[in-house]
């Protein structure tokens, strides 16, 4: 009885040991954040730089008209 016991008990020491290493002994690897990057505002069909060329041509036209 007492070696069929110690039988038992070597081989669920057994098992388990191998068990808990299962996976490797490597480090574990650690999964980076997902950073949602935001896209750019859609803008208009007209560059800005038209809009102030335009304004001022009809700031130059009005005070010529004067």
């Amino acid at each position: 009885m007492r070696l069929t016991t110690t039988l038992a008990a070597a081989a669920v020491f057994a098992v388990s040991g191998v068990t808990a290493n299962a996976g490797g002994l490597q480090t574990p690897v650690m999964i980076t954040p997902i950073v949602d990057v935001m896209a750019p505002a859609p803008t208009g069909s007209l560059s800005n730089g038209y809009i102030v060329l335009g304004l001022l041509a009809a700031l130059v036209a009005a005070a010529g008209s004067f």
